[in-house]
């Protein structure tokens, strides 16, 4: 039969944010038509304002009584359903932080069997035995390192302070060998660029004081 005619599908229920949002609505359809009553109230009003005292002028004060007592009730129900939307939205907010209270508490109990779980796997004495391991290993290296920093064929009876007698006496005579041999030489003299004078050559006489011709082939 179910399968021949179908079955209506079940509508979720309303939820507190769905009841919230149809209240708010029916708020503001009760304040349209408060206002259009005010709209009315004050026709009436200008109109009794510019009528003398008589029936005409009861006539419209009773239409303005009436459209001010149906207001009165607007106003009552507007109140009403604000009040109704203040407490839903109070529900609304208490039940989204138990959510959240909820959600904390869950994470953690989850983390606190995670850390149960993997303290359960560490061993306090394993860890101090690595420990003292370690300990005795870097001992071991600095031993290593001592040894192999000694020195050869330095004797161990040295005296410091004769040391320092024997520095003092050397005094400046280390940087004299320390200056090399070839800085104490004499730097020979370059010739200078200055051009000297020569003198003129003499012409040479003969015997009789007469100068020499030049020589025959």
């Amino acid at each position: 039969m179910h399968r021949l005619f179908g079955t209506g599908k079940r509508t979720p229920k309303p939820t507190l944010t769905d009841a919230i949002t149809a209240t708010d609505l029916r708020v503001d359809a009760v304040e349209v038509k408060i206002r259009k009553l005010d709209a009315e109230l004050i026709k009436y009003k200008d109109q009794m304002k510019k009528m003398r005292d008589g029936p005409a002028k009861n006539s419209v004060k009773a239409k303005a009584m009436r459209i001010l007592k149906e207001r009165k009730l607007y106003e009552s129900q507007r109140e009403q359903l604000q009040q109704q939307s203040f407490n839903m939205e109070q529900a609304a907010f208490t039940t989204e932080n138990l959510r959240n209270v909820m959600t904390t508490v869950d994470a953690m109990r989850t983390a606190n069997q995670t850390m149960r779980q993997q303290y359960k796997k560490v061993n306090i004495d394993q860890i101090e035995k690595m420990q003292d391991e370690m300990e005795d290993i870097m001992d071991q290296a600095n031993e290593i390192q001592e040894t192999l920093g000694r020195s050869y064929g330095v004797p161990d009876d040295i005296d410091e302070q004769d040391l320092e007698a024997e520095l003092d006496a050397l005094g400046d005579e280390l940087y004299e060998e320390a200056e090399p041999s070839y800085l104490e030489d004499e730097v020979p003299e370059l010739p200078t660029t200055e051009t000297t004078t020569t003198e003129p050559q003499r012409e040479r006489l003969d015997e009789f004081g007469l100068p020499e011709g030049p020589l025959k082939a």
